[in-house]
């Protein structure tokens, strides 16, 4: 998100900028028009003299004002080149930019929707955590229902005293052993 207002940032200058030539060019080209207006009101101003008076300061004015306004021209015209050179790389500037903010955008909606899935995908762990742990205790309590019956069993002989302590699984086997060995010299 820093990233991509950077770049709107970014762009919001450029384009500024862009403005800002673009008004200079708007001015440079109305300051010449003045001076076309100007240069008109001279001709129509000598009009009114003399033929012969109105011949020489006409061409004298019109010499000076040409090579003025061939100046003011040639100088408008290379700000001009200028401002148009700056445009294109502003504009190529704010596309790029805007090829940024996009590829950002893009890069954070994957993010977003990878962190979704990742959440996903952790809650369903998550349940199968609860659901295994739900299964193991039910087993435990099996076991050690079933081993509760296996020590009575083993130990349910008259005469034969209940263990103490408790008992390890070998133990256990043992007394079942000796119980069944018992059982079948009996049957004999």
């Amino acid at each position: 998100t820093g990233a991509i207002s950077s770049l709107q940032r970014q762009l919001e200058i450029q384009e500024a900028e862009l403005r800002r030539f673009r008004y200079e060019n708007e001015m440079l080209q109305k300051q010449l028009r003045e001076r076309e207006d100007q240069l008109q009101a001279m001709s129509d101003k000598f009009c009114s003299l003399t033929e012969e008076q109105r011949k020489e300061e006409v061409m004298v004015m019109i010499e000076e004002e040409n090579h003025s306004l061939q100046q003011v021209v040639t100088e408008q015209e290379s700000q001009l080149a200028k401002q148009n050179e700056q445009i294109s790389e502003l504009e190529g500037t704010i596309r790029r930019l805007r090829i940024e903010v996009v590829t950002s955008r893009r890069h954070a909606q994957e993010q977003k929707q990878a962190q979704e899935e990742t959440k996903d995908k952790v809650e369903a762990l998550q349940h199968k955590e609860v659901q295994t742990k739900v299964a193991l205790e039910r087993i435990s309590s099996k076991f050690e229902r079933l081993r509760s019956k296996i020590i009575q069993a083993a130990f349910s002989v008259e005469g034969q005293q209940p263990p103490q302590a408790e008992l390890t699984e070998e133990q256990v086997l043992e007394a079942m052993q000796v119980r069944g060995s018992s059982k079948l010299s009996f049957q004999q």
